[in-house]
C-alpha cells in the first residue's frame, strides 16, 4: 500500500498554501443522527467552516480509501449506508486493508488529521469512561488517543452517557490538558455544566493557539480538549437529562448491550426518550463546536504568517 491518505483538491490546495483546515468525524453521521438529519447536520457544520475561513476536512473510510475531506456525493453516500464501520486506532488500517466503509471516531480522526497535518478538529462529545467501568473495563480509546495525538479537539465535554468524573481522572493521569472555553464549569454535552470544575480555562480562539504552540515548542506529545459549552439557548439542564440516562442504561443492561455498540444504544434511546431534544441539542453543539474550531485554526494560520 504505497498511498494511505486520500485528500480532497480542496484541502490539499489548502495544507500546500498555509490556510487553515478543521478535521471533522464521521461516525457521527453514520451512528449519531438519523436520516436525512445526519447528512443536513455535515453540510451545515462544512459551511460554518468555511464562513468562519477554514477550510472543512470530514474524514472517513470509503472502498478502503482513507478520505481527508469528502465530495458532497460521497457525504451524502455516508449518510445513508447501512454497513459503515466504527473505527478506532485498532480497526483503522483493518478496514484500509480489506476495502471497508468505515467511519471515523475520535480516535481514528486524530490519527488520520496528525497524518495529514491538520492541527484542528471539532466533534460534538468525545467518549470515555463508561459508568461501571471498574467492572467492564469499558473505556473508549479516545482518552489514550487524547494522550498521544497533538491535535487541539473541540467537543462539548465528554458525552453525558459516561461517568465525567472518572473520564477527567483518567484524562489528567495521561496529562491532557482540559480547557473550559468562556467557563470555569466542565460542560456535560447536552448540559452547560457538569457540576465538576474545568482544569483550565482560556476565553479566546488565539489563546488555545498559543497554549498548543507553547506545548508543541516544548516537544509535549498529546492533544489539547477544548471543552466548549452547548448554547445556553439550546441546553437541556442536567436534571432533566440524567433521567433518560438512567432509562436508557438500565435498558442496555438488560438486553446487554455491550462494546462499541452501547453508545449509539444510549444515544439513540435517549432521543427517544427526549422526543427528539436531544438531537437538536446535539446539532447546536456541533455547529458551535465547529464554528471556534475554525477560528482556532485560523488563529494558528495567522500566527504561523507572522
Amino acid at each position: 500500500m504505497t498511498r494511505v491518505l486520500h485528500l480532497s483538491p480542496a484541502v490539499e490546495s489548502a495544507l500546500g498554501s498555509g490556510r487553515p483546515v478543521v478535521a471533522l468525524e464521521s461516525t457521527i453521521v453514520t451512528h449519531g443522527m438519523p436520516w436525512p438529519r445526519n447528512l443536513e447536520m455535515a453540510r451545515r457544520v462544512e459551511a460554518i467552516v468555511r464562513e468562519e475561513g477554514a477550510e472543512p476536512a470530514t474524514i472517513a473510510v470509503l472502498g478502503g480509501r482513507l478520505k481527508i475531506g469528502l465530495t458532497d456525493d460521497e457525504l451524502q453516500g455516508l449518510a445513508q449506508t447501512k454497513d459503515a464501520m466504527k473505527l478506532s486506532r485498532a480497526d483503522l488500517a483493518f478496514a484500509l486493508a480489506t476495502g471497508r466503509n468505515g467511519a471515523t471516531t475520535v480516535a481514528a480522526t486524530m490519527i488520520a488529521a496528525a497524518r495529514a497535518g491538520i492541527r484542528v478538529f471539532a466533534t460534538g462529545g468525545i467518549g470515555g469512561v463508561h459508568r461501571g467501568a471498574e467492572e467492564s473495563f469499558d473505556i473508549s480509546a479516545d482518552l489514550e488517543e487524547l494522550a498521544r495525538t497533538s491535535v487541539i479537539v473541540v467537543c462539548a465535554g465528554a458525552k453525558a452517557i459516561l461517568d465525567l468524573k472518572k473520564t477527567l481522572e483518567v484524562l489528567e493521569t495521561k496529562g491532557v490538558p482540559v480547557v473550559g472555553y468562556g467557563t470555569d464549569d466542565l460542560p456535560a454535552f447536552w448540559s452547560r455544566t457538569s457540576g465538576l470544575p474545568a482544569p483550565l480555562r482560556l476565553d479566546s480562539a488565539g489563546e488555545i493557539a498559543a497554549f498548543q504552540a507553547a506545548r508543541e515548542a516544548l516537544d509535549i506529545e498529546g492533544g489539547l480538549l477544548v471543552a466548549n459549552p452547548v448554547p445556553a439557548a439550546d441546553e437541556i439542564p442536567g436534571e432533566t437529562v440524567r433521567g433518560w440516562i438512567e432509562a436508557a442504561l438500565a435498558e442496555a443492561e438488560t438486553r446487554a448491550i455491550s462494546g462499541k455498540a452501547v453508545t449509539p444504544f444510549l444515544l439513540q434511546r435517549i432521543f427517544e426518550l427526549s422526543g427528539g431534544r436531544s438531537l437538536e441539542t446535539n446539532i447546536a453543539l456541533v455547529q458551535s463546536n465547529a464554528r471556534l474550531a475554525a477560528r482556532i485554526a485560523v488563529a494558528q494560520a495567522q500566527a504561523a504568517a507572522g
